[in-house]
C-alpha cells in the first residue's frame, strides 16, 4: 500500500536536488525510477520551483534524476544531481563550494582549492535495528576527461575510486556532517597545471534485506561532481623583448590556450618596464569575453593599425604589453613583452633660402 506520507516524502525532496539549468537554450527534466521493479517515468520541469512527483512513492523508495539538455546540435545531456527517496532509508545532501560562483554544475580550475560537505539525516543508533538504517557509505571517484575532453558522453563507470568511508550517527540526532577539504584536485594527469577531468562525491545506502520479499539493493542518496578545466597559458607573438620599434608597429599574435569557461581575455599596454596591477589600455582588437560551459582556445591576429592607437597620447619612450586573462579565481598574466617605441622623424642639415 502507498502512504500518503510517503507521497509526501517525494514530492519534496525530489525538487530540492538543485536548481536546473536556466536559458532558452536548455530544457530540464525530472526523472523518477521506482524500487525495487524499475519503473521509470520522467517529465518535463522548469528551472527553479517545486511539481508533484510524476509517481507516488512505493515502500521499496525511488530514484530521482535532474537532467538538463543543451538544445544544440548534436543536443548535449547532463546529469546534475541524483537523490534517492524512501520510507526509511536516511537522506543525504552534497553541496560543492568553489570561488566560481555557477552553480549548475559546479567547476574548479586545476590550480584551486574547493570543499565538500556532506549532510546525513535519519541515521538510527538503535543496535537491533537493520544496518541499511544505521550507516551509509561515502564514495570519491576521480576521472580524467583526456587531453581535449570536454566530458561530455563519458563512461562514468570507469571513474576510478580515490576515498571511501561509512559515515554513522555520531554527536547529533538532527544529522551528521562531514566537510572535505581540497587544496588541489585529484584529477588523474602528469602535468597538474593541465588537467581535465571530475570528481565525483557519493552518499549510497546500504544492502537491505530483511525477507525473501523485501530487498533494496544500495542507492544513491546524493551526488554531485565538480568539473575540474586546466589553466591557460598564451603567448604574445610579433615583438621581442626589449625591440625598438621604429615607425611603425609590427603585427602581433596573441595565441591562448584553456581560456577558463567564465573569462575576459585581453592586452593591455602602458608606459615602462612590466609591474603588477597596473591598468593599462586595453589593445583594440585582443578583448574577448567568455560565458561558457567549457574551456575555449583564442586567437587574435592584429596589424600596426589596429592597435596603433594605444600609443598616441603616451608617446615613444619604453612600453610593456601584457596577455592578461580574468576570471573569478582573479587577474593572471600569461604572457608580457617591454619594448622601446621611437616613431620620431629627425632631420639632419641646415635650411637656406636665396633671395
Amino acid at each position: 500500500m502507498k502512504s500518503p506520507l510517503l507521497i509526501l516524502a517525494g514530492l519534496f525532496l525530489a525538487p530540492s536536488l538543485l536548481n536546473a539549468q536556466t536559458g532558452s537554450t536548455f530544457t530540464n527534466q525530472l526523472r523518477q525510477v521506482q524500487l525495487p521493479d524499475g519503473v521509470d517515468w520522467r517529465v518535463p520541469i522548469p528551472a527553479k520551483g517545486a511539481q508533484l512527483s510524476p509517481l507516488s512513492i512505493d515502500p521499496g523508495g525511488a530514484r530521482f534524476e535532474l537532467w538538463t539538455t543543451e538544445n544544440i546540435s548534436p543536443p548535449k545531456d547532463y546529469l546534475l544531481g541524483t537523490q534517492y527517496v524512501g520510507a526509511y532509508v536516511p537522506q543525504a545532501t552534497v553541496t560543492i563550494m568553489t570561488a566560481d560562483p555557477y552553480t549548475s554544475i559546479p567547476r574548479i580550475r586545476a590550480d584551486q582549492p574547493f570543499s565538500v560537505t556532506v549532510t546525513v539525516n535519519g541515521l538510527m543508533t538503535d543496535a537491533g535495528a537493520p544496518a541499511a538504517y544505521k550507516s551509509v557509505n561515502f564514495m570519491h571517484h576521480v576521472q580524467s576527461y583526456g587531453v581535449g575532453g570536454t566530458g561530455i558522453g563519458i563512461n562514468r563507470d570507469q571513474a576510478t575510486l580515490f576515498q571511501t568511508a561509512s559515515i554513522k550517527e555520531e554527536t547529533s540526532p538532527e544529522g551528521e556532517t562531514r566537510i572535505y577539504s581540497f587544496t588541489l584536485n585529484n584529477v588523474p594527469g602528469t602535468n597538474r597545471a593541465k588537467v581535465r577531468g571530475e570528481e565525483r562525491f557519493t552518499v549510497m545506502s546500504l544492502d537491505d534485506q530483511q525477507g525473501p520479499n523485501y530487498h533494496v539493493l544500495p542507492q544513491v542518496l546524493a551526488s554531485r561532481y565538480i568539473q575540474v578545466w586546466p589553466v591557460a597559458d598564451g603567448m604574445i607573438a610579433g615583438i621581442e623583448d626589449n625591440q625598438l620599434i621604429r615607425f611603425s608597429l609590427p603585427a602581433i599574435t596573441l595565441t591562448v590556450n584553456d581560456v577558463y569557461p567564465d573569462s575576459h581575455t585581453y592586452a593591455q599596454v602602458y608606459k615602462g618596464e612590466v609591474r603588477n596591477n597596473v591598468d593599462g589600455k586595453i589593445v583594440p582588437g585582443s578583448s574577448k569575453v567568455i560565458a561558457d560551459t567549457l574551456p575555449q582556445n583564442l586567437l587574435f591576429t592584429l596589424t600596426d593599425t589596429d592597435y596603433s592607437s594605444v600609443f598616441d597620447e603616451g608617446g615613444d619612450g619604453r612600453w610593456t604589453m601584457e596577455l592578461l586573462t580574468s576570471t573569478p579565481f582573479g587577474i593572471d598574466r600569461l604572457d608580457y613583452v617591454t619594448f622601446d617605441l621611437d616613431r620620431t622623424i629627425q632631420f639632419n642639415g641646415s635650411l637656406t633660402t636665396k633671395e
